[in-house]
C-alpha cells in the first residue's frame, strides 16, 4: 500500500509551513534518512528526512507553496514492487490547501466530464467567478480585476500564477491611478495601505515577499505591544573594569575571545537568581517562576530577528558562554536551529551597542516577563567621590511586563545586574 509523506510538525507551535524546496524528484529511489524536502517553518529552514524506503511517486505539494497544514500529505511514497498505478490506492489524505486543491486535478465523476468546458477561459455560473481563494486575495491586494483574467487552472479557474502572470504583464487594473497631473483619489476607509499610497503616488518602489520568519515577529511582537502592559527602567553602568577584564582574559587565554555580550549574559543569569521574581512569565493560570536562567539572545538575521537560548547560562563560564553564543548565532544565520534551541527562554537580551545606539527601549517576547536593551559603552563625564572625571558608561534599559514583575523587582534585578557588570570578579563569588 503506497504510503502518505505527510508535512511534519517541526515544533510544539507549529500549525503550518511553506515547503521551500524539494530534494527528489519523481521516481526517485528513497532510503531511510534520505533528505526529502526543506521546510521553513516561522523560525527557520529545517531538512525533512525519510524514514521509509521505496519510491516517490507522487508529489503532491509543489515547492514554494506556503500555508501547508501539519499532517497534510505532501507526497505519495510506493513500497517495493509497486508502480505507479497503486497510487490510486493510496491511502486517503487531509484537506488539502486551498491554493493547491485549487491547482491540482481532482477526480471527476464521469457524468461531469462530459460536460466540462475547456480550460482555457472561466467558467461562470450566473455571475459567479471561478478564482481560487489566493487568487482573490492576491488580486484584491494588487486592485486587479479578476473579470479581465483568463484561468490556467482546472475548467478555467484562476488559480495564483495567472494572477502572477497579469501583474507582470501589467493587466488591467480595477482601480487604476490618476494621471500624474491629477490629484490622487485616497480609499476612503482605515487610509491606504503603503503600497496603495505608493501606487496612487508613482512613488518608485522594491516589493519582497513577506517570509515566515518575518510574518511571525510581525505578530508577535504586535500582540506583545497590544497585550502587555510594558514599563521601563534605565540604569547606567560603568563598564571600565569589565573591558580591563575582558582585554586581560582574551591576551592571557588562546583560543578565548569573550565579548561585553558574553558578560552580559552572564550578569544577567546571576542577576536573575539573585532576584528569582524577575525570572517569571506571565500565565493566565498562575505566573511560573523558573528554576534557571535560560538567557534568549536577540541576533538579527536575512530572514529577520532570531532569539537562541542560553540554557542554564548561571551554570557556565564566560568561555563557555562565548562558544556556544558563536555556534547559535551562525547556525542561526544560516537557518539551522532546531526549535528546542529558540524556543523556551525565561528572559531576552537585546544587544544593540556594537551598532552605535546609546540606549533604546525593547519590546518583551511573550511570555517571557522582561528584556534588556543593551546600548554602546562610551566615554561620558561622570562625578567620583566629588570630583568629576571620565568613564566608559553603558546605558541599559529593561522592559517589564507589568502582570508579573512589579517596579522594585524590576529596580531589585538592575541594581544586582549593575554591581555584577561594574564588578566582573563579582561573577566569581
Amino acid at each position: 500500500m503506497p504510503i502518505n509523506i505527510l508535512m511534519p510538525a517541526l515544533s510544539p507551535t507549529m500549525t503550518e509551513g511553506t515547503l521551500a524546496k524539494w530534494h527528489i524528484t519523481e521516481g526517485d529511489t528513497v532510503a531511510a534518512g534520505d533528505v526529502l524536502a526543506e521546510i521553513e517553518t516561522d523560525k527557520a529552514t529545517m531538512e525533512v528526512e525519510a524514514v521509509d524506503e521505496g519510491t516517490l511517486g507522487r508529489i503532491l505539494v509543489p515547492e514554494g507553496t506556503e500555508g501547508v497544514p501539519v499532517n497534510q500529505a505532501i507526497a505519495i511514497l510506493l513500497e517495493e514492487g509497486e508502480d505507479a498505478a497503486a497510487l490510486e490506492a493510496a491511502p486517503a489524505t487531509a484537506a488539502a490547501a486551498p491554493e493547491l486543491a485549487s491547482e491540482t486535478t481532482a477526480a471527476v465523476a464521469p457524468s461531469a466530464v462530459a460536460t466540462a468546458a475547456p480550460a482555457t477561459a472561466p467558467v461562470p455560473s450566473g455571475n459567479r467567478l471561478f478564482a481560487s481563494p489566493l487568487a482573490r486575495r492576491m488580486a484584491k491586494q494588487a486592485g486587479l480585476d479578476l473579470v479581465a483574467l483568463r484561468g490556467s487552472g482546472p475548467h478555467g479557474r484562476i488559480v495564483k500564477t495567472d494572477v502572477e502572470a497579469a501583474l507582470t504583464g501589467g493587466a488591467p487594473a480595477a482601480a487604476p491611478a490618476p494621471a500624474p497631473s491629477a490629484a490622487p483619489v485616497m480609499p476612503v476607509g482605515g487610509g491606504p495601505s503603503a503600497k496603495q499610497l505608493a501606487d496612487l503616488l508613482g512613488m518608485a518602489y522594491r516589493q519582497e515577499a513577506l517570509s515566515n520568519v518575518r510574518k511571525t515577529i510581525a505578530r508577535r511582537l504586535t500582540e506583545a505591544k497590544q497585550t502587555v502592559p510594558h514599563f521601563y527602567l534605565t540604569v547606567d553602568c560603568q563598564v571600565d573594569d569589565l573591558l580591563k577584564a575582558r582585554k586581560e582574559i582574551n591576551g592571557r587565554f588562546d583560543g578565548v575571545k569573550v565579548s561585553v555580550n558574553d558578560f552580559v549574559v552572564k550578569a544577567v543569569a546571576l542577576g536573575l537568581m539573585q532576584v528569582p521574581a524577575a525570572n517569571a512569565s506571565w500565565d493566565s493560570s498562575g505566573t511560573l517562576y523558573y528554576e534557571h536562567a535560560d538567557v534568549s539572545v536577540a541576533v538579527a538575521t536575512p530572514m529577520g530577528l532570531i532569539t537562541p537560548v542560553v540554557k542554564s547560562a548561571e551554570e557556565k563560564g564566560l568561555a563557555a558562554i562565548s562558544a556556544e553564543m558563536k555556534d547559535l548565532a551562525g547556525r542561526a544565520r544560516e537557518g539551522k536551529l532546531a526549535p528546542e534551541e529558540y524556543q523556551g527562554g525565561t528572559f531576552t537580551v537585546s544587544n544593540l551597542g556594537m551598532f552605535g545606539v546609546k540606549d533604546f527601549a525593547a519590546i518583551i517576547n511573550p511570555p517571557q516577563g522582561c528584556i534588556l536593551a543593551v546600548g554602546a559603552g562610551e566615554q561620558r563625564p561622570v562625578v567620583k567621590d566629588g570630583a568629576l572625571a571620565v568613564a566608559t558608561v553603558m546605558s541599559c534599559t529593561l522592559s517589564v511586563d507589568h502582570r508579573v514583575v512589579d517596579g522594585a523587582v524590576g529596580a531589585e534585578f538592575l541594581a544586582a545586574f549593575k554591581t555584577l557588570i561594574e564588578c566582573p570578579a563579582a561573577m566569581l563569588l
